[in-house]
């Protein structure tokens, strides 16, 4: 039997072709290089078929989020001692959109923040990244107190009417679900707190007060999305890829919420604290 080829930036950009990605999208991005197989090149063969894809008219984007930089007091998995918390607040070094590495998020996000002329947002707990045209349109202006709602990189993707692509990914990892959460009718939130890089170089410890995110059920919401037609699926290189319009998938979502989850959930409590926004740290 004949040994497949490895995959290149040419073959990787046939498939994203047919998978529906054009020239001038907006698209973004979650992934798995490993889902992909064996491309010449690694990961930075997969990003530039992308932005060949793209052109120069189009922007990609990617999750770029740094998860153990959350209160240590919510950690779950594993926990840390009490007596570490005070330590961890006060001594791990701040955020900083151009030194901080993306934690969790995969070596392709990773490969597309450290892009010359990729642009980052500054929030210290889910910064997204984007390379082209509206780079700066999505990634400027990302408030603490809306990480995920309508004035983040996700609400700016569904206003230049962007897509979603998911590279050997499961919705379990597809932020856009976040904006729905954010958009419905009075979601719980929460004191949560992160290091951020000073001007001068020092740490500081903030707090402030958002929306607490639910992954839980991503999976079921994804399901019932894919299974109105609305996702278009395909291989790029090894992996199962899902291509979908973001304002369809969040207007599902809000709908879905709205419908599927308890009214508990929509009870405020300012009383605890977050732990991390989309994932949980571990101690190492």
């Amino acid at each position: 039997m004949d040994q497949p080829l490895p995959h290149t930036a040419r073959s990787l950009a046939a498939d994203l072709h047919a998978l529906g990605v054009t020239a001038g999208d907006v698209v973004l991005l979650h992934s798995s290089m490993r889902s992909i197989g064996f491309v010449a090149g690694g990961p930075q063969t997969v990003v530039q078929a992308l932005l060949d894809v793209l052109g120069p008219e189009g922007t990609l984007v990617v999750p770029t989020h740094t998860p153990a930089n959350t209160d240590p007091a919510g950690w779950r998995h594993p926990p840390v001692p009490e007596a570490w918390w005070p330590v961890i607040r006060e001594q791990a070094p701040g955020f900083d959109p151009l030194r901080t590495p993306s934690q969790w998020m995969g070596v392709i996000a990773e490969t597309v923040r450290r892009w010359p002329g990729a642009r980052r947002s500054d929030h210290p707990h889910v910064s997204f990244a984007a390379l082209g045209r509206h780079a700066a349109d999505i990634v400027d202006g990302h408030r603490l107190d809306d990480a995920l709602g309508e004035r983040s990189p996700l609400g700016a993707v569904y206003r230049l009417d962007g897509k979603v692509l998911l590279l050997g990914c499961e919705h379990g990892s597809n932020t856009s679900l976040h904006l729905a959460e954010w958009r419905q009718a009075s979601p719980p939130r929460a004191i949560t707190g992160a290091s951020v890089r000073q001007p001068d170089g020092a740490s500081q410890w903030i707090t402030w007060i958002d929306v607490v995110p639910d992954t839980d059920d991503f999976e079921r919401l994804g399901t019932d999305f894919e299974a109105t037609g609305a996702a278009m699926s395909g291989k790029v290189g090894c992996a199962t890829a899902r291509l979908m319009s973001q304002r369809a998938l969040v207007d599902f979502a809000t709908d879905w919420m709205a419908a599927h989850r308890p009214s508990a959930k929509q009870r405020p409590d300012l009383s605890a604290s977050t732990g991390a926004p989309c994932s949980t740290p571990s101690s190492s």
